[in-house]
């Protein structure tokens, strides 16, 4: 017990260790962009700083997997210059006994990543938008997804209503020339209402200069009629709602994901990208534990064997490979060309049971 804690620890202080200046370097190089994307603008090294703080997370959060192979590398380079797995050999303790303690620390880890680190990398990526959007002015038409504007869907008890906006603000709460095709519920357009501006309420968007077309008329035209100004549309969407469905899965947090999932399916949304996301999400404490077996199958070996440089560089380009291929699968689950499974499980499941193979293939016991 006493060589397991000792190991866990070894284990945990590189990981820490290599998390600190992959932290540090980024923040370094994000401050520079920062102040570039801030030129022209009146802001200094404070506002770059705090963009920086806020965007860094993110991409840290991503290559998790790559700092625990580079880590678990530092832990075995370490051990076997001192020695030290020689005499653990000698102890009697087989090599796969000596990694349960490093495995189940990449686990632990690899769970409150999720659990807590994932939900604090969502809330300072939408304080990271929201801040560059004030400090730059460019907010507007962040929202604008396709050559014509913003499209939106919500749907409701009696049917869907689709939404089309030239522009929109930086939170999703006003719209500008915004249409509204009303359906039924038998999916047939029911009315057309073209507004100036429209702002989103609790439970209702308010509408102004708007008019409305019954395209049930026999002539939609000569039945239009104009609205008075604070008109109010029924709606279920919510400002957090509309901003979070055009960001990328990985700014809502993960606590919310299937609530998320669940209100996307109900507006009409495709919900794919979340659901890869979330599985995925799922599956990072494997692809952790995975990449240690992967640094241990190459460096677990007294340093007298030779050969040090080309297994260290063989560990990292195996890890930078299996990272690869994960955001690869990524890719293809959300276009919806291989199943959601199979896009978030197999490269941490195909990784893990590979690298086990080739440790029994080297070890001796």
């Amino acid at each position: 017990m006493t060589l397991s804690l000792y190991i866990a620890r070894r284990f945990f202080s590189s990981f820490l260790m290599v998390l600190a200046i992959f932290f540090g370097v980024m923040l370094l190089i994000d401050i520079i962009d920062q102040l570039r994307l801030l030129s022209g603008q009146n802001a200094g090294i404070g506002a770059a700083l705090r963009l920086a703080a806020l965007n860094v997370p993110e991409s840290l959060y991503r290559i998790l997997p790559l700092i625990t192979v580079l880590a678990a590398v530092a832990l075995f380079m370490n051990l076997a210059r001192t020695s030290e797995l020689v005499i653990i050999r000698a102890s009697g303790r087989s090599g796969l006994r000596f990694l349960v303690a490093p495995i189940l620390v990449s686990l632990i880890c690899g769970m409150l990543a999720v659990a807590v680190f994932n939900p604090l990398v969502a809330a300072t990526t939408n304080r990271y938008e929201i801040t560059r959007a004030q400090l730059t002015g460019g907010g507007d038409n962040r929202l604008s997804i396709t050559p014509t504007g913003l499209w939106l869907r919500q749907g409701s008890g009696t049917g869907q209503t689709v939404i089309q906006a030239a522009r929109a603000d930086a939170f999703g709460t006003e719209l500008t020339d915004v249409t509204f095709l009303i359906f039924g519920s038998d999916g047939q357009p029911e009315t057309r209402i073209e507004a100036a501006t429209a702002r989103l309420e609790p439970g209702a968007w308010a509408l102004s200069g708007a008019t409305r077309w019954p395209l049930s008329a026999a002539n939609p035209a000569s039945g239009a009629e104009s609205l008075p100004d604070g008109t109010r549309i029924e709606s279920d969407l919510t400002a957090k709602g509309i901003r979070d469905s055009f960001g990328t899965p990985s700014e809502i947090a993960f606590w919310a994901l299937p609530a998320y999932i669940d209100g996307l399916d109900r507006a009409g949304f495709s919900s794919l990208a979340h659901r890869v996301w979330f599985q995925m999400e799922l599956a990072q404490p494997l692809l952790l534990a995975a990449m240690v077996l992967v640094a241990a199958g190459f460096t677990m070996r007294p340093a007298r064997f030779g050969r040090t440089g080309i297994l260290v560089l063989l560990a990292i380009l195996s890890g930078f490979l299996i990272f690869f291929l994960r955001n690869f699968a990524q890719v293809l689950g959300a276009n919806g060309q291989i199943p959601v499974a199979l896009a978030a499980w197999t490269p941490p499941v195909a990784a893990f049971m590979m690298a086990l193979g080739l440790l029994l293939h080297v070890e001796d016991g």
